[in-house]
């Protein structure tokens, strides 16, 4: 088994329901595009607030995978 070599990218997900329905959210669809994905790393939560409600969720996650051969 040889040394792994990883490389981050930085997404950010958006949800009407929840910050962990935003970060799902960015997963699957980096999952749809990046192979061997390892990790995440949430770097920033944040929201729009419309009339004092929560509108919508954004959560900017760092996502770690492996490199190919």
């Amino acid at each position: 088994m040889g040394n792994h070599i990883y490389k981050k990218v930085e997404i950010v997900g958006t949800s009407e329901k929840s910050s962990d329905d935003a970060i799902r959210n960015a997963l699957t669809k980096a999952s749809s595009s990046i192979q061997k994905l390892r990790w995440f790393e949430v770097i920033e939560t944040r929201g729009s607030i419309n009339e004092g409600v929560i509108e919508r969720w954004q959560v900017t996650v760092k996502v770690g995978f492996t490199m190919n051969d």
